[in-house]
């Protein structure tokens, strides 16, 4: 999440958080990665991968 939409471990935390209060995902306390979609899949947006450039060194001659 953090990489696709471009903001900080701490936002996601708060995405995360707005989507269970929300009903949209659910989790089991204590247990990582346990989110668990609620939402039919076919309600669910398709979303595009975002490309991004690669930085690399200029090559000097």
């Amino acid at each position: 999440m953090q990489r696709h939409f471009g903001v900080t471990p701490p936002s996601v935390h708060q995405m995360i958080l707005t989507l269970e209060r929300a009903g949209f995902i659910r989790r089991q306390a204590g247990v990582p990665r346990s989110i668990e979609v609620l939402v039919p899949p076919e309600d669910l947006p398709v979303l595009q991968a975002q490309i991004h450039p690669v930085k690399t060194p200029a090559t000097r001659y």
